[in-house]
């Protein structure tokens, strides 16, 4: 367990989830172990949304990759590279072909095994500041590759009428809820209000889009993504892709509290 702590906050990170962040006693993450979820946080990558109508096959310039939902990034561990009072940094790495253990399966998927056909690093950085938590994540690897990244943390709820503003848009929980496993779209934006008991920011770059999702009154999540999935078949998923330059691409999220 990597905790951070500075002026009256305090991160919790297992293994490169954030379990925790309290602020002054106050504490703005789902809880493992409560009704919702069974996570905090996650990455989506490769790929975001399901693959299961596609048979879990998803098309590059390199032939077919085999990925389940949200890809095959969150069934791999991290390691902690470096880290500090304020700040931890994680990685992971996956060698092109390699073949993944699909926790889905056999329950909910028919696939034992996940696999890309693309060499890539992945890392995940937290830096506490005195505004509040950044979290950045930067992809490297072959020039070419095809992607989409979704960040999903989950947030805890206390009241029964939260809200969710963006711009000149609110949308409460029911909305939320009524979408179900699709998720409610919300295209380009680049930051979101949470008013709960507490008001907290979330604000990005890199990212261009949000969706939200939730089952249950007592948490929702509310993700940066850069491809909403349901625009296309699941077929056609690729059609979503980024493309990674010669560098390396870099996308932040600031999760602010008020």
């Amino acid at each position: 367990m990597t905790t951070l702590q500075l002026q009256g906050q305090k991160v919790t990170i297992d293994q490169g989830e954030l379990v925790g962040y309290v602020v002054e006693g106050h504490e703005y993450m789902h809880q493992k172990g409560s009704p919702g979820w069974r996570s905090t946080d996650t990455e989506m990558f490769p790929i975001i949304g399901p693959t299961a109508e596609a048979n879990f096959r998803v098309w590059t310039l390199k032939g077919e990759a085999v990925l389940d939902q949200h890809g095959l990034l969150r069934e791999m561990p991290y390691e902690l590279k470096r880290s500090s009072t304020t700040m931890a940094l994680f990685q992971k790495e996956y060698k092109a072909g390699t073949r993944v253990r699909n926790s889905k399966y056999p329950k909910k998927s028919t696939e034992k095994e996940l696999q890309w056909p693309y060499d890539f690093r992945f890392r995940k950085q937290f830096n506490l500041t005195p505004q509040g938590l950044e979290i950045t994540f930067t992809i490297s690897g072959e020039e070419g590759m095809p992607f989409m990244l979704g960040y999903h943390p989950a947030f805890k709820l206390y009241t029964e009428t939260p809200l969710i503003r963006t711009g000149n848009r609110n949308i409460d929980l029911t909305e939320v809820l009524a979408v179900g496993n699709r998720a409610l779209h919300l295209p380009d934006s680049h930051g979101v209000s949470l008013t709960d008991k507490k008001e907290l920011h979330v604000e990005t770059q890199g990212f261009g889009h949000f969706m939200f999702w939730t089952e249950v009154p007592n948490m929702v999540c509310m993700e940066p993504i850069s491809f909403y999935p349901y625009t296309v078949a699941q077929k056609d998923l690729h059609e979503g892709f980024e493309v990674l330059g010669e560098g390396e691409r870099r996308f932040d999220v600031f999760i602010r509290p008020v």
